[in-house]
């Protein structure tokens, strides 16, 4: 009588340990054993639902966190729209309304002016050195502390690597060619192209195209051949452009309700944090495997025409990039301390990146 007595006094400890995981913003299901509450999370995005690399990239974080935890935890994914707009996706998880969210970072440096620089920078690192400066550097630490006044936990969650400069409806050949341009082009590399008289407009994914295809745009970039040929852009414009100077390593993020990861259990804020380190790596070899298959494509079936930028034009634009970085933290403490970690870290790993990368690579084309 005494052990059962102590084994359901042990049953009923449990369970509260339990149900105290499950704080005001989850839900547990009732028909769930103690020891395997069902908690559930939403997730809003900035892409649309299900979309090829991106999107899919946030249904991926999903799934594995749902497997890692034996189902402990189930995350509900929104696409951009579909519980709030693309544009709203910080805020919604800053309050609280969301658990996650899943976007990129330079989609809020109109509130958090340093953000860009953990989404991409102009002529900055590519994919390799921006996840060493996050991960081996002080690149993670500042970007928690930079988004902890809004109650959010950032980590990075995927990377294009580097991108296209983007579908235009007219050639480039000279810098006169830019002025008036109005292209969509988001963070520090939408205020490259104003500075070299364009006309930068950001835009959700999902506008891209109807705007592009109805002379709303002159131009637009979105990702790379992938992610391009599943938007259809090909039908609104002919010339492909790279490279893609703007997002040399476009890290993509997972940002988590601060208040929501504490009410987890400690193996499921492991789980979470270091299924987006996973989710990093995955999307990264993603559209490294898919973007020449789809740029086959669109060259040989939709007849696209590809197009390098004109080395006069990538040498003003990155003189301009270096005055637009320096300037976009102006007067901003924090941001400051953001610019010289990520300028010291890429003059450190740049001659290496020369001396590995770029060297071998020249010799791998002789």
């Amino acid at each position: 009588m005494k052990r059962r007595q102590i084994l359901t006094g042990l049953g009923v400890g449990a369970a509260t340990v339990a149900l105290s995981a499950c704080g005001s913003k989850t839900e547990c299901s009732d028909e769930a054993t103690t020891n395997t509450k069902t908690i559930h999370w939403n997730m809003v995005t900035t892409w649309p639902k299900n979309f090829q690399g991106l999107g899919e990239g946030a249904e991926y974080l999903a799934k594995l966190i749902q497997n890692m935890s034996g189902g402990r935890l189930k995350i509900r994914i929104f696409g951009a729209g579909e519980l709030v707009p693309a544009l709203q996706v910080f805020d919604t998880v800053s309050s609280g309304n969301a658990q996650m969210g899943h976007g990129a970072a330079y989609y809020w440096r109109g509130k958090v002016p340093a953000a860009s620089f953990f989404g991409a920078v102009p002529f900055g690192m590519n994919a390799q050195e921006m996840n060493s400066w996050l991960l081996k550097g002080d690149g993670l630490k500042l970007w928690t502390e930079l988004y902890q006044p809004f109650g959010l936990i950032p980590r990075p969650c995927g990377n294009t690597g580097v991108q296209m400069a983007g579908w235009f409806n007219k050639e480039l050949n000279t810098l006169d060619d830019i002025k008036g341009l109005k292209m969509r082009i988001p963070g520090l590399g939408g205020e490259v192209l104003k500075r070299a008289g364009g006309v930068p407009v950001l835009l959700p994914g999902s506008e891209v195209f109807s705007s592009l295809e109805r002379g709303v745009l002159d131009a637009a970039e979105w990702v790379g051949p992938y992610n391009d040929l599943a938007f259809g852009l090909y039908k609104a414009a002919k010339y492909y452009y790279y490279p893609g100077w703007h997002e040399p390593g476009s890290t993509m993020e997972a940002i988590i309700n601060e208040k929501a990861l504490a009410e987890l259990p400690e193996d499921l804020q492991q789980i979470v944090l270091n299924a987006c380190l996973i989710a990093n790596v995955d999307m990264l070899a993603e559209f490294t495997a898919r973007n020449q298959q789809a740029l086959t494509v669109l060259q040989q079936q939709h007849k696209v025409k590809l197009r390098k930028i004109p080395d006069e034009i990538l040498k003003e634009l990155k003189t301009i990039s270096v005055e637009v970085v320096k300037e976009s933290i102006a007067g901003d403490l924090m941001g400051q301390r953001v610019y010289d970690s990520y300028h010291s870290f890429l003059e450190q790993v740049k001659p290496w990146t020369a001396l590995s990368e770029q060297s071998y690579l020249a010799a791998r084309d002789l």
